[in-house]
């Protein structure tokens, strides 16, 4: 767990790293593709996707609409629209299916350690990442543990992020950026300090976030409905949210996850999330002092086919980011339960990473003492 926290923590101005793993997957395959198709208006689209109103969804005892089951919402679709596909929201079928294809290639060809195609840092190892030898870097994982996108979101966009238009993220205001870059010095300088200069996820505190985006590998979510309230529980370190909707309004208790009040409106289920605990860190990397009290995330869940759930969301961080943002992925029922997610038990790497740290310093203080 030690490298795979360092390697991945975003030098001032960098890209997320889901950012990096995703579009890096999604670029290769297709650039001759986009190159071959630039002057064709690509405006391909899942017609149960692109036209919710079309599909009537399975509905409860009660009438509201059906969301219980399992979904996955891993897909080969890029967080942000990569460069090659300036200016064009959707790909074109032919493209979507190369996509897919190459993506199915690169986890065959993933090897353990291989050196990132995006680096962070000078010298970060990127887990698991395609092409080069292995390493002696430890706490990265190959394909047996990975779970890259084999389908590209069935809207056939070319990325999650649909507002702003050019399908990137907006800019980071100039404090944030600022802080964000005294915390990527610190934690280059103190990675292993004490426990709080490792990840959230590290901790094995929490790992969806939200939203909830794609991520390495456990991607699978369980909703449960009652009358009076909705669980969506993430197989991704098993984060549970317990989701009220009979009209009650937020409570006063800051959380990870954020404080969750829900509604129907029509076929769709909407969530809107507040209080979030600022304790997070840095989008891609939860290592820092990112302040996202004023975060407000709203959610909406729409059946759009037996085998299409659209999760639609917009962000409005304006202690991060100096404009909102929205995106959107479909999801698909998932083959699989949810199954249990027990981190490390008893924290017991939290430990063995801290004094691991405090023996490379013994032994570096021992060396300068001799000379030797």
């Amino acid at each position: 767990m030690a490298s795979f926290t360092r390697s991945w923590f975003p030098a001032a101005g960098a890209a997320a790293p889901f950012l990096i793993m995703s579009t890096a997957v999604f670029l290769a395959p297709v650039q001759m593709a986009a190159q071959a198709t630039s002057g064709i208006a690509a405006t391909a689209k899942s017609t149960s996707a692109a036209n919710p109103a079309k599909y009537t969804p399975p509905r409860l005892a009660d009438g509201r609409p059906d969301f219980t089951g399992f979904w996955s919402n891993n897909t080969a679709t890029p967080v942000e629209r990569p460069a090659s596909f300036k200016g064009r929201e959707y790909l074109t079928p032919e493209e979507a299916k190369t996509v897919e294809k190459a993506s199915v290639r690169v986890d065959e060809k993933r090897v353990k350690g291989a050196p990132c195609a995006v680096q962070v840092r000078p010298g970060a190892i990127c887990p698991g990442a395609v092409g080069g030898a292995g390493s002696a870097d430890v706490g990265d994982y190959n394909a047996v543990f990975l779970e890259d996108g084999k389908r590209v979101v069935s809207t056939l966009r070319t990325s999650i992020i649909t507002d702003p238009k050019d399908g990137r993220l907006p800019p980071m205001t100039q404090d944030a950026q600022r802080r964000a870059e005294a915390d990527a010095a610190h934690q280059l300088d103190h990675p292993f300090d004490g426990p709080e200069d490792l990840s959230v996820a590290d901790r094995c505190i929490s790992g969806s976030g939200t939203p909830m985006l794609p991520r390495g590998y456990n991607n699978t979510i369980h909703i449960i409905q009652t009358a009076s309230h909705v669980a969506i529980a993430a197989e991704m370190m098993h984060d549970v949210r317990v989701v009220p909707i009979d009209g009650r309004s937020h409570g006063g208790a800051r959380q990870w996850l954020g404080d969750a009040v829900g509604h129907y409106e029509g076929d769709t289920l909407v969530i809107e999330n507040t209080n979030f605990n600022g304790k997070r860190g840095w989008p891609g990397s939860n290592i820092g002092r990112r302040a996202d009290e004023k975060m407000k995330v709203t959610e909406r869940f729409t059946r759009t086919a037996p085998d299409v759930l659209l999760y639609q969301f917009t962000v409005e961080d304006p202690g991060l980011y100096t404009r909102p943002y929205s995106g959107e992925i479909t999801m698909w029922p998932s083959e699989h339960p949810v199954y249990e997610y027990a981190c490390h038990e008893g924290n017991y790497s939290m430990p063995l990473i801290l004094s691991g740290a405090r023996a490379e310093e013994k032994a570096v203080a021992s060396k300068r003492a001799t000379g030797r």
